[in-house]
């Protein structure tokens, strides 16, 4: 006996945008409406109701709840799902990240230990943003900035600290200093 899952996992949806509401929208898709909760990143890039639209979705299935989080590119949605495994990071704080600090800004403000960047998000406190930082270091360089721009490869550890001390001897603060290195290295991988 094959035993199937109650759930249907939903992962894109194509359709009619209903309504936009502040941290969600509605998607009607042949005559069901969808309630999909989404950054205000991926909202201000939908079209006016009651145009057509794709999102990519994020599905949870809880006890009481089955939710659909929706993102305007898979950059975005890869990170929704990275800062879901950090310990107090729950769906509505990740789009609240995702609302704050574009998945570029993400790399940019982990790289360079920004926890004001951080801390800007609604429901991130100093703790959290900690936390962010710690757990995520490893992990940031690995992750897409935005849509077709490859993840970051990590520069050569000599070279950035080399860069950055330099910086830091001419009077800049270290947390200005990081994220200046981190453009030069994106300028440098992005196509001319």
């Amino acid at each position: 006996m094959v035993r199937r899952n109650p759930y249907r996992v939903i992962a894109k949806l194509t359709g009619r945008i209903d309504a936009l509401e502040e941290g969600r929208c509605i998607v009607d898709v042949n005559g069901v409406g969808y309630l999909v909760h989404a950054s205000t990143r991926t909202l201000a890039a939908l079209p006016v109701p009651p145009a057509m639209a794709q999102l990519l979705i994020e599905t949870q299935v809880r006890e009481d709840a089955i939710s659909l989080f929706g993102f305007a590119d898979a950059a975005e949605r890869d990170w929704f799902r990275l800062l879901t495994t950090v310990q107090g990071v729950g769906a509505r704080v990740a789009l609240g990240i995702l609302s704050a600090l574009s998945p570029r800004e993400l790399v940019g403000a982990i790289a360079a230990g920004d926890r004001a960047s951080l801390t800007r998000a609604p429901g991130v406190g100093a703790k959290l943003a900690i936390r962010l930082l710690t757990e995520l270091r490893e992990k940031a360089g690995a992750m897409p900035a935005s849509p077709g721009i490859p993840a970051l490869p990590r520069a050569p550890a000599g070279v950035a600290e080399d860069a950055l001390s330099a910086l830091v001897n001419l009077g800049y603060r270290r947390q200005e200093a990081q994220p200046a290195i981190v453009g030069v290295e994106l300028a440098q991988r992005s196509p001319a």
